[in-house]
């Protein structure tokens, strides 16, 4: 998982970059990248780390331009590291791209550029997507491209690469400068873009536009190109376009509760998946004195089970706010690590009380069972888990790292699961040593939104069909770079 920012029209472009990636930096904390462009001067700087720690006022300064892009990194193709980090470049025609996302058929592309001699600098995906579109570009003309250059090349590029992804880049166009955005078929990985006077901004979430005080406009449509110049409207053109099928993790977990996402807030849905839970724990008849989420995205689901039951919510756990995330820590080891220096508890909140802890999902099972390990240390009467999510139960290989089946804990305990969800939910409990263990059910998530969305981490229906090669190669990557173990 990873995000991506493009600006277009602002003086110092760098500064904005910035601050609109540190909005995003739950997003991705192995590396960053900024490139910015001022007539036919290229700058570009990335690195592993932080993005305030990367691109200090120093660092800053120098850079020149009012177009830029910029990204934050988690690897889910290609290992971590400098090498690998984004925007990438293609001197020939001078183009800087990033995404989010997963090209899943990543090693055939690298493959089939190889046959031409064409070798990448890098593991990272967006690679030899850079690398295709200029290909496609340069069939076309040498240089003065116009907008028409762009769209067939995109619609070429499209039939050689499959993924799921959301692309920022910039090009010279019809004469003068551009920026050009672009999702995926399903728009599976979101995206969105706002204005602001003659000025517009992309990003994989807008709260860096509204932090810059651009309004949002919208999603950058599924399937679609949308072409940017300063003080000119948005065009848009049409691509490949399919069903939209946004991804519903984003909306349990990844994205900030206070983005908009087609038209939905994660803070919503969260409140409406706790909803659903709630009556999912009145109807077990479980008794429960207190609720107590697991900071930070259980508070919205929390808050609704606390309103819906009528009992109180508590903060029970405190995080360390200079602690990553451990979900997307790059291997087990660095998540046990990360955990215990993450999360402390309040004594008091837990003692002698029956407890419901609420978190957003249950991957591999480490932090559920290092959880119900610290509480018991606190002596409740009781302790009950509510999850409100089904059981992640298949592998994303659509750009969040939700591991290979066998490091799933819902595919370890499969024969359970194959009797039915109860069957499933009593054996987590034994696992983690809770009371009792409540997830909602896949038929939960139907008509959370009014569109439908990719819940194939759930229920393995994968919008975008993978071949069995494709499928090898990306599970193969995962196990050789750490991800996930």
């Amino acid at each position: 998982m990873c995000g991506i920012v493009g600006i277009i029209g602002e003086n110092n472009v760098q500064y904005d970059l910035s601050i609109a990636l540190q909005t995003i930096q739950h997003r991705g904390q192995d590396s960053c990248g900024i490139a910015t462009k001022k007539k036919k001067k290229f700058y570009l700087e990335k690195d592993d780390g932080m993005v305030k720690d990367v691109f200090t006022e120093k660092k800053l300064k120098e850079f020149k331009g009012n177009m830029g892009i910029g990204h934050v990194r988690y690897p889910t193709m290609g290992s971590a590291g400098k090498v690998n980090a984004q925007p990438f470049f293609a001197n020939q025609p001078g183009i800087f791209m990033a995404h989010n996302g997963n090209i899943i058929n990543y090693h055939k592309l690298r493959k089939k550029l190889l046959e031409k001699s064409l070798y990448l600098t890098s593991n990272c995906d967006i690679e030899p997507v850079l690398y295709i579109l200029s290909e496609e570009l340069l069939k076309i003309k040498k240089k003065n491209f116009k907008t028409n250059d762009l769209i067939l090349a995109l619609k070429k590029t499209y039939k050689r690469v499959r993924g799921a992804f959301t692309i920022v880049g910039n090009i010279y166009l019809d004469g003068e400068e551009a920026m050009f955005a672009c999702r995926d078929p399903y728009g599976i990985r979101p995206g969105v873009w706002g204005k602001k006077d003659g000025n517009y901004m992309v990003s994989s979430e807008s709260v860096g536009l509204e932090i810059l005080g651009y309004e949002l406009k919208g999603d950058i449509p599924n399937g679609e190109l949308m072409v940017f110049k300063k003080n000119k409207p948005p065009k848009f053109y049409e691509i490949d376009k399919k069903e939209h099928t946004p991804c519903i993790f984003e909306y349990i977990y990844f994205a900030r509760p206070d983005s908009k996402i087609s038209n939905y807030t994660p803070y919503n849905i969260r409140l409406e998946l706790g909803k659903k839970l709630a009556k999912k724990l009145r109807k077990k008849g479980i008794d429960i004195d207190v609720v107590i989420p697991v900071p930070d995205t259980a508070r919205p689901a929390a808050t609704a089970i606390a309103d819906e039951l009528e009992i109180p919510a508590r903060e029970g756990f405190i995080k360390n706010r200079y602690s990553a995330r451990t979900f997307i820590m790059k291997s087990q080891e660095d998540r046990e690590f990360e955990m215990r220096l993450k999360h402390n508890i309040i004594e008091d909140e837990f003692k002698n009380k029956k407890v419901l802890i609420v978190d957003d999902s249950i991957v591999r099972g480490t932090t559920t069972k290092y959880i119900v390990k610290l509480v018991k240390n606190a002596s409740p009467k009781e302790l009950h888990i509510g999850i409100f999510s089904p059981p992640v139960n298949y592998p994303c290989y659509y750009g969040i790292d939700i591991s290979r089946k066998n490091e799933l804990i819902a595919r370890k305990f499969q024969k359970y699961y194959k009797k039915g969800l109860k069957e499933l939910e009593n054996k987590m409990a034994e696992y983690t040593d809770a009371d009792t263990l409540t997830y909602l059910d896949t038929d939960d998530l139907k008509n959370i939104t009014e569109y439908k969305t990719c819940s194939a981490c759930f229920d393995g229906k994968y919008p975008l069909k993978l071949k069995k090669e494709e499928i090898e190669n990306i599970e193969k990557d995962r196990g050789e770079n750490k991800h996930g173990d």
